[in-house]
């Protein structure tokens, strides 16, 4: 089984910073693609962002220009960098991972097979 633990989260001001983390740990897989969703109060999960094994990455629209997404292989970590944060970024975030990571639509909830248990991202205005 593998776990997810996801840190970084915290209250920030609109236009701040926050830098999310996700670390895998338990059994070794082989390739695996990471990613990120989040969940607003009274809304649907949503896709946020992924890193795939082969480096390639997909952001929501509502996010490009001001999220990246990076993997460290050797720690088996995803990082998310929030910048230019909004008060409609508020939301519990979530740690994702699909192993293996074949071709797919990486921007549905069920091509994943793991999650963590989230961690919440509060930005004021």
């Amino acid at each position: 089984q593998v776990q997810l633990v996801e840190s970084g989260g915290g209250l920030v001001q609109a236009g701040g910073s926050l830098r999310l983390s996700c670390a895998a740990s338990g059994r070794t897989f082989s390739s695996y693609a990471m990613g990120w969703f989040r969940q607003a109060p009274e809304k649907d999960r949503e896709f946020v962002a992924t890193i795939s094994w082969g480096y390639s990455t997909y952001y929501a629209d509502s996010v490009k220009g001001r999220f990246t997404i990076s993997r460290d292989n050797a720690k088996k970590t995803v990082y998310l960098q929030m910048n230019s944060l909004k008060p409609e970024d508020t939301a519990v975030y979530y740690c994702a991972v699909r192993s293996p990571d074949y071709s797919g639509n990486y921007y549905l909830q069920t091509e994943y097979n793991y999650w963590g248990q989230g961690t919440q991202v509060t930005v004021s205005s």
